[in-house]
């Protein structure tokens, strides 16, 4: 997908179809074909939009949650769109979560999937050493139910930025960040519809960090994708779509 980058200005983003705006924030290791089958299904209906995020390029003083938060509402301002139907995996979800609390008025939905924001087991619990590339595949698996989708790609990608210091900086200064910047107390001021996609399997944000989640959000409906880790619109995205896309019909009458 990254010959269909569009670029303006400090942006750069994936835009496809027409209707109401679904916005994709990735996670700490995320990357454009994380979303592809979701961007595919649902920009038969809606404009379904995944900005790059700098997880790379922020001073490092403010490479954390809340300067995530603030670019985002830069982009939104930017491409001037109204309400949106904010869609985070992992740190994309916190991002969202964040974004919420400043700037209510701008949101349709959430759509959380393996989001951090009350706990998150970063990487199995260590981070992976620069240059064992077999340790870090090892990491990536954790991911994941099924190891398969630790594919050699992936891994690839997760040592090349582990093995970057610039890029590994900002990787710890993110993790670090998304830790302390805990949002139990603010969850219960997120009054809009609320979609938890979560892996049952998930190791990384456990299936207790969804229960709370749909506990303390005053909107929120909870689903649950068997044999899948952290990232169910990657391990499980047919089953991944047609929940959000049935739950999306219910709660707005998009189907019509």
């Amino acid at each position: 997908m990254e010959d269909q980058l569009i670029r303006e200005g400090e942006f750069e983003y994936v835009e496809k179809g027409e209707g109401p705006v679904i916005i994709l924030l990735h996670g700490l290791f995320g990357a454009l074909s994380n979303f592809e089958d979701v961007i595919n299904h649902f920009s038969e209906k809606y404009k379904v939009v995944i900005p790059m995020m700098p997880l790379y390029t922020l001073p490092i003083i403010n490479t954390n949650v809340k300067s995530l938060s603030k670019f985002i509402h830069k982009f939104i301002e930017h491409k001037g769109y109204d309400k949106v139907n904010l869609l985070g995996n992992s740190l994309g979800g916190h991002v969202a979560l964040v974004y919420m609390t400043k700037h209510p008025e701008r949101v349709r939905s959430m759509i959380l999937t393996g989001s951090s924001g009350l706990y998150e087991n970063a990487m199995g619990g260590s981070f992976p050493r620069k240059g064992d590339k077999e340790y870090i595949k090892k990491k990536v698996e954790v991911t994941f139910y099924d190891p398969k989708h630790a594919t050699d790609e992936l891994v690839d990608e997760c040592f090349d930025i582990v093995n970057d210091k610039n890029r590994l900086i900002r990787i710890l200064s993110l993790a670090k960040s998304a830790i302390r910047h805990n949002m139990a107390n603010d969850l219960h001021k997120m009054d809009v519809p609320s979609c938890l996609i979560w892996g049952k399997n998930d190791t990384i944000t456990p299936p207790e960090v969804a229960q709370e989640f749909q506990d303390k959000l005053p909107q929120a409906d909870l689903f649950w994708i068997d044999e899948c880790g952290h990232a169910p619109m990657m391990e499980h995205p047919k089953e991944f779509n047609k929940i959000l896309q049935k739950w999306l019909d219910k709660t707005f009458g998009d189907a019509d």
